[in-house]
Order: structure tokens, then C-alpha cells, then sequence
């Protein structure tokens, strides 16, 4: 079957005032942030982009200066040691086989760190990740517990958020991540969970792109609505759970790589040269799903090329220069024969026919709030937020509940 994936014209979208939400064409001055499936971008005078400002607001905020990082950092890992004394783990963190997560367990190790690694397996891993993470935990001897996901479920969720057209499938993977890492720290009586996320290779990205991954509330409509089965293992973590963990049990999690020098190019050599790692060839594309979701149901549904935001978080770190990122944003999103064998191979796993799978591309937008959240249960329910700091208040005073 010879795929035709000529359905993203990136010119065309320039010139699509309902793809540009009725505004004229428009890219930051600074970065390749533009006004392409964002209706939330904004420019100064100068032609900069919101973006900037608030990446340099986030840098600000969560990143301390390099001549306090040293200092802040050792007195994390003497706080998360102190608390794993006598423990078997002093901490947890997951494992994707991607450049952070894997940068993450070594630098652990370097640090001298006692990790359990979880992997969480939707059933999309591709073979290179597993190498990869075979790779790693045999070069650091960690321990690795892999959460295998009752797949016929999965499959219902993944089905559901299709249909619903709503934009962030992908949140389903990482809303369960937390779950399962949340979960398997509070059983191992571990008190920090250990994150990949940075904010010098993440920093931003549009929220018309992504929706809140902790919304269980969310979840659990879309699959209501249009999910055929129902939900038994999967690692649901509400409201409840989250203020449990984090209120009663005390776990925490900690950024590590913002306290870390991070230049992503160097990373790369890094993990390759200690650990025996191989690129995938784009961010998060360790998952053969997520390479499928980002490189053509994203720009062919929903307009959004994610590498802009990539790529613009590298340009405000300073490790990428706008004209490099234009280069980069003029090569294809995905390799033809690599998109032709995942279109396939996606359709099949999910048990979808050419024809319905196209059909789900032309459906228009929905809006992920269209459904319930959270958000809408709390207006409807103002006496739930009653409950938001009891947890938090009940510790301040050592009570047990």
C-alpha cells in the first residue's frame, strides 16, 4: 500500500486563515514559533513571541543560577539519601529509553543515587528502545521493575481519544507513567520520584497542543463516551490518589536535570560514549506510537508540527540558532518508508481499516473540555475544594489520616 502524505502543506496553512484562527502568518523573530494551529501565541513590537518571555520566565523560576546549581544540588541528594537510609531504593524514576530519562539514570548513578527504574510498556515500544534500555540498566546495574499495560484496554483508550478527536492522545501514556511511579514509590516506601523533565529542552510548548495529563476525570469520560470495554488495570491516578501520595505519604518530586548543566547535542554523545545508547532520529520517538502521532496525525489532523516547539526551547537555551532550526523544520517530520511501514503497522495494532482511520483524520477538533475535567466537576461541586488542602494542612500538624 503506497501511502499518500501529502495532506500537510506547511504554505497552505500559512495562507488558511481558519488554520492561523483569522489571523495573517507571523513567526517569531527569535525562534520558529508562529501562528500556524496556536491561537494562544502573541508578538511584541519587536516581533517576539510570547514564548520567549515565558521561557525566560521558567528559566528564572525553576532554574537556579549556575553558581548556586552546585550548592542546590548536593543538598538535594543529601536530603533524598537521608531519606532512603536503611531502604533498599533511595528514590524512583521511569524509564523511556529517550535522551533524558536515560541521561537521568546515569547521571543517578553518578551521584550516587540508589533509583529503582520502572518502564512503563503500552505496547508501542520500538526494538531500538528496548535495546536501550537493556543497554542502560546492564552498564549501571540498576534494578528495573516494567509495568506491562493489559494492552485490550490501552487499545480501547488510545480508539476512544481517536474518535473523540481531542488532541492529546499522548496523555493517556503519560498520566499512567505517573500513576505506576507514584504507586511503586509509596509500596517501596520511597519518598522522591526522579524527573527527566528540564526546562532548557522543555520548556514550552502551546497549550492549544497538549491538555492536563493528571486529569483523570477527563480520561475516564472520553472512554466513557466512546470506549467499548471497561477499565480494570489501568493505572487511573485521580485527585484522590495524588493528594494521598503527595500529602500523606510525603513523596516528592524533584527535577534533577534543572540543577545539571544540559546541552542536549553533548547529552547525546554522552549517553552514547558511557552507555552504548543509539538516537532514534526525533524527540520521544522511542515509542513507534508517538513517532506515528507526532510525524502524521498531529500535522495532518490538527496542524502542529511539534519540532517548533523542540527546537525553539533549544534556540532560547542557546544551544541552536534560528537558522539551523529553519534547516531542520525543511527536512520531512518523518522519513517516507519509516511512515509508510508505521502507518501500517499502527492500523493493524489497533485493528482499524485504511477508510476509518482516514475518516477519524478528517473529523474536526474537539476540544478536550468538551468533555469533563476536573476543572468543571469543581464548579459543579464547589465543596470538593474544600478537600484541596486539608491533606497538606493535616500533615502541618502531624496528623495521621
Amino acid at each position: 500500500m503506497q501511502l499518500n502524505i501529502q495532506h500537510y502543506n506547511e504554505e497552505k496553512l500559512k495562507q488558511d486563515k481558519a488554520a492561523n484562527f483569522n489571523r495573517p502568518y507571523q513567526q517569531c523573530t527569535i525562534s520558529v514559533m508562529d501562528t500556524i494551529a496556536d491561537p494562544d501565541i502573541t508578538f511584541d513590537e519587536k516581533g517576539i513571541c510570547s514564548y520567549y518571555y515565558e521561557y525566560q520566565q521558567k528559566e528564572k523560576w525553576f532554574v537556579p543560577e549556575k553558581n548556586e546549581a552546585a550548592a542546590k544540588l548536593a543538598e538535594i541528594i543529601q536530603q533524598i539519601k537521608d531519606a532512603g537510609t536503611g531502604k533498599k531504593y533511595d528514590c524512583i524514576t521511569g524509564i523511556s529509553g529517550g535522551v533524558d530519562s536515560t541521561y537521568l539514570c546515569l547521571k543517578a548513578k553518578e551521584l550516587g543515587l540508589r533509583p529503582l527504574i520502572v518502564h512503563f510498556d503500552n505496547g508501542w515500544n520500538s526494538e531500538l528502545a528496548v535495546k536501550n534500555i537493556e543497554q542502560i540498566i546492564a552498564k549501571l546495574g540498576f534494578d528495573l521493575y516494567t509495568l506491562v499495560v493489559d494492552w485490550n484496554e490501552f487499545k480501547d483508550l488510545q480508539l476512544a481519544y481517536l474518535k473523540a478527536s481531542v488532541v492529546d492522545i499522548e496523555a493517556l501514556t503519560d498520566h499512567a507513567i505517573a500513576g505506576t511511579l507514584y504507586k511503586i514509590a509509596a509500596e517501596n516506601n520511597i519518598k522522591c520520584i526522579l524527573s527527566g523533565y528540564n526546562i532548557v529542552t522543555e520548556g514550552i510548548l502551546p497549550k492549544h497542543w497538549v491538555f492536563d495529563k493528571s486529569d483523570s476525570a477527563n480520561i475516564k469520560d472520553i472512554h466513557k463516551k466512546y470506549g467499548t470495554g471497561s477499565l480494570k488495570t489501568y493505572p487511573l491516578f485521580g485527585l484522590k490518589e495524588r493528594k494521598y501520595f503527595a500529602g500523606v505519604k510525603g513523596i516528592e518530586t524533584v527535577n534533577l536535570l534543572n540543577y545539571l548543566p544540559y546541552n542536549k547535542a553533548n547529552v547525546k554523545e554522552i549517553i552514547a560514549k558511557e552507555l552504548g545508547w543509539r538516537d532514534y532520529g526525533g524527540k520521544h520517538y522511542e515509542s513507534v506510537f508517538t513517532r506515528f502521532y507526532q510525524g502524521y496525525i498531529l500535522p495532518v489532523k490538527f496542524g502542529i508540527d511539534k519540532r517548533k516547539a523542540h527546537l525553539s526551547n533549544l534556540i532560547f537555551s542557546g544551544q541552536l540558532t534560528k537558522a539551523a532550526a529553519i534547516e531542520e523544520l525543511a527536512k520531512p517530520i518523518i522519513d517516507d518508508k519509516q511512515l509508510q511501514e508505521d502507518y501500517t503497522f499502527v492500523l493493524k495494532k489497533l485493528n482499524l481499516s485504511q477508510q476509518e482511520f482516514e475518516t477519524i483524520l478528517t473529523q474536526p477538533r474537539r476540544e478536550h473540555t468538551e468533555f469533563a475535567t476536573l476543572k468543571s466537576i469543581y464548579k459543579t461541586y464547589p465543596l470538593l475544594k474544600i478537600f484541596r488542602p486539608v491533606v497538606q494542612v493535616a500533615r502541618k500538624l502531624g496528623l495521621k489520616i
